[in-house]
C-alpha cells in the first residue's frame, strides 16, 4: 500500500497557496500519495479582528503579505492581500466534495480556488463562485449544492475538530505522517526525509 502523506490547507493562507506545488513536485518524486484536508484558520485569534488590531499585529500582517508576493513573484503568482478576513467554509466544504464525488479534479478544484482567490476574481464565501470551480474542475455544482446544505458541513466540522484534538494542528500549511505533524512549506526538506525514512523502513 503507497504512503500516504496529510496535507492541511486554509484557501486563504497565501502561504498554503504557495506550498502547493512544491508538496506535489516532491510526492510525485518520491511516489507518495497526498490527502488533501482543510483546515479554516481564525486568523482573528492570532492576528485580532481587522477593527482591533494593535500596531504591532498591523506591521505582521503587512510583513507577511509583502513577503508572501515576494516568494510568490519568484514563481510568477499573483498573491494580493485580501481586504477582509474570509470564511473559507463554502470552499473548504467543496474541497471535500470533491474528494468523495470527483477526486480526479481535486487537483484542479485547488488551483481554481486558490488562483482565483488571491487575484481577487473568486470570493471563496460566494457560493457561485465557488459552484463556478467546482464545474470547472469537473464537479456538479447541483450535487454539491446538495452536500453544503446537506452532509458536508457536518464533514467538514468532523475534519476540523479531528485536526485540532488528535493532531494538534494550528495553521497551514501542516503536513501529517502518521501522529507527527509539521507546519509550514519551508519543513518540506524535513517532511521529504521523514519520508524518504518511512519509506526505507517499509521496503
Amino acid at each position: 500500500m503507497p504512503l500516504t502523506l496529510t496535507v492541511y490547507l486554509d484557501y486563504k493562507s497565501p502561504y498554503a497557496y504557495l506550498a502547493l506545488q512544491p508538496t506535489r513536485d516532491m510526492v510525485a518524486d518520491l511516489g507518495v500519495e497526498i490527502d488533501w484536508l482543510p483546515y479554516s484558520l481564525k486568523i482573528e485569534n492570532f492576528l485580532g479582528a481587522v477593527e482591533s488590531r494593535n500596531p504591532h499585529q498591523w506591521r505582521r500582517v503587512k510583513y507577511s503579505y509583502m513577503d508572501a508576493r515576494r516568494l510568490a513573484n519568484a514563481r510568477g503568482l499573483v498573491v494580493r492581500g485580501p481586504k477582509k478576513l474570509f470564511d473559507s467554509t463554502i470552499a473548504h466544504t467543496g474541497m471535500l466534495f470533491m474528494k468523495t464525488a470527483r477526486p480526479e479534479g481535486l487537483e484542479r478544484y485547488h488551483d481554481l480556488i486558490f488562483e482565483g482567490f488571491f487575484k481577487r476574481e473568486l470570493d471563496i464565501e460566494v457560493l457561485r463562485d465557488v459552484e463556478r470551480a467546482i464545474d470547472g474542475a469537473g464537479g456538479d455544482p447541483v450535487a454539491f449544492n446538495a452536500f453544503l446544505t446537506g452532509p458536508g458541513r457536518a464533514m467538514l466540522d468532523r475534519t476540523l475538530q479531528d485536526a485540532e484534538d488528535r493532531l494538534g494542528v494550528f495553521g497551514v500549511p501542516t503536513y501529517v505522517i502518521g501522529e507527527e505533524i509539521f507546519w509550514g512549506g519551508d519543513r518540506l526538506p524535513q517532511v521529504r526525509a521523514a519520508l524518504e525514512a518511512a519509506l526505507a523502513a517499509s521496503a
